[in-house]
């Protein structure tokens, strides 16, 4: 009988190894093998998967060509990448139009203040504005001394006068703010825009003044923006600042002579102090500027409590409201409550010569490059009283060859026969005999002043017909451009009030009065 216990150990002896032999044991390499491997390796080396993607070039194919191996492929060129046509290669500018009124738009500098210039000659203006930054940022980044310098390399190339330009300022200004937080910001953002028009060589910059947000007196927020302006002209110099006139909505500053005249009685340095009269703003406040004898009223109003000599600037917009609707909805010129005819008057008044007249009209300007402002600017030109230097040719029938006549205020000699007379802004005439086809040209002396020059135009105003023939051009400019086009209102939530987030209709006031 066997005995139980532990199970012994077996020992493995030469001979069980012999007889079973198991799974050899993997050697060390040596170091000389290793070497040997590597080499191996390089001679045929090992395919690797494709990698995803686009697949490298072969760096032996390169190198080879590059020492010139006549066996080794060229390496396929790639065919250059044609350049884009610049705009100007064909684009038409059209020709300026010198005259003593200096007409434009605000124009886009999108990508760059440089590029207002250019789109401000797209649309054959004289005279133009823009936004040195964003308008609806308090704080934007530096202007660039490249773009500086840009800007001013265009306009010796577009031939504009720094004196003609008007920059806006920010929507979000009010240097009569209440809170002395907001007051401070606003200040911040005033002086950066006049050191950037200082930076481009500008003469003057344009803002709204401001509102009480209805947390002051009136009195109080015409202290602050006066106390502001001062500062901000200590710490500037060569920019006139202007003063923009309100439509009267909500809380604004402005809407009367009588606000301007206290800011500017308050302003320290009256050289350096000016007021842009906006149209639509004007009537929409209550000035009736229809008529002739509107305008003229309410001038001489402008005179008496402002004065006209702090006269810098206007802005020729329509209005979508009626005279005293206090809102500031502009239109295009004729399409509004205004009318053409009070354009021309303006357009042939001494007062309004030499300063920036620049329309706000709606132009979508991106999408077409203002075609809408370059008809408007043309209607303005030929409602002017001096016409521009575009010839006009004007038949004078049979003239008596023992007198001559008289055209826009010059004396043109005797001549006989059929003859055709040019009339240009400088005053020369020339006229044109259909016998011989010889040219009679007279130079009249020059006008002493702008004034004297205007009071000798006898050029007459545009006759209804030609009205409603430049209003219907407007007009087919507008429509094509898509800026009458009508925008549905957002639906009004449950109970009739406004979801939150959809914009106010146009009965609303905008928010362009510094009510932050």
């Amino acid at each position: 009988m066997s005995s139980s216990g532990p199970a012994r150990k077996k020992v493995k002896t030469d001979a069980d190894a012999q007889a079973s032999p198991s799974r050899p044991r993997r050697a060390a390499a040596s170091t000389r093998s290793l070497a040997e491997s590597d080499a191996d390796d390089d001679d045929e080396p090992v395919k690797k998967a494709p990698a995803r993607g686009r697949p490298k070039k072969d760096a032996s194919k390169k190198k080879s060509a590059a020492d010139g191996d006549e066996g080794a492929p060229e390496p396929k060129k790639r065919a250059p990448r044609k350049k884009k046509a610049d705009k100007d290669d064909n684009e038409s500018f059209p020709e300026r139009v010198e005259s003593a009124w200096k007409v434009g738009a605000h124009v886009s500098a999108a990508g760059g203040v440089e590029n207002a210039v250019k789109n401000a000659a797209r649309i054959g203006a004289s005279a133009f504005a823009l936004f040195l930054k964003s308008q609806r940022k308090l704080v934007s980044p530096p202007l660039t001394s490249v773009s500086a310098l840009a800007f001013k390399s265009a306009l010796t190339t577009y031939n504009f006068s720094p004196a003609h330009i008007l920059p806006h300022g920010s929507y979000l200004l009010n240097l009569g703010n209440p809170s002395e937080a907001k007051r401070q910001q606003s200040y911040d953002c005033f002086l950066d825009d006049l050191k950037r028009a200082e930076q481009l060589g500008l003469q003057l910059y344009n803002f709204h003044p401001g509102s009480t947000t209805g947390g002051c007196t009136k009195e109080e927020s015409i202290g602050w923006i006066a106390e502001n302006v001062n500062r901000a002209l200590k710490e500037t110099s060569g920019v006139t600042i202007v003063l923009e006139n309100m439509a009267g909505q909500g809380n604004v500053i402005g809407s009367t002579f009588e606000d301007l005249r206290d800011i500017i009685a308050l302003v320290e340095d009256k050289s350096r102090v000016g007021v842009c009269l906006d149209t639509c703003h004007m009537f929409a406040a209550g000035y009736d500027i229809r008529t002739k004898e509107g305008w003229e009223r309410t001038m001489a109003s402008f005179d008496e409590i402002v004065g006209t000599r702090y006269l810098k600037a206007m802005h020729l917009n329509d209005s979508m409201g009626d005279v005293g609707c206090k809102k500031d909805r502009h239109d295009n010129l004729g399409r509004g409550k205004l009318g053409l005819k009070t354009f021309e008057h303006i357009v042939r008044d001494p007062r309004t010569q030499g300063i920036p007249l620049v329309l706000e009209t709606p132009c979508d300007d991106e999408a077409d490059l203002g075609s809408v402002w370059r008809v408007e600017v043309g209607v303005l030109n030929e409602l002017a009283a001096d016409r521009g230097t575009q010839k006009t040719e004007v038949d004078v029938g049979l003239v008596s060859s023992a007198a001559g006549f008289e055209l826009s205020g010059v004396a043109v000699p005797p001549v006989s026969g059929a003859v055709s007379v040019a009339v240009s802004t400088n005053g020369t005439v020339e006229a044109t005999p259909a016998a011989d086809g010889v040219a009679a040209i007279v130079h009249p002396p020059a006008a002493t002043s702008a004034a004297a020059s205007t009071s000798s135009i006898t050029v007459p105003p545009a006759t209804d017909e030609q009205i409603v023939e430049m209003e219907a051009r407007i007009k087919v400019a507008a429509d094509k451009a898509n800026v009458k086009k009508a925008k549905p209102k957002p639906k009004a939530a449950a109970g009739g009030k406004r979801k939150r987030g959809a914009k106010k209709d146009e009965s609303d006031e905008e928010d362009e009065d510094g009510e932050d």
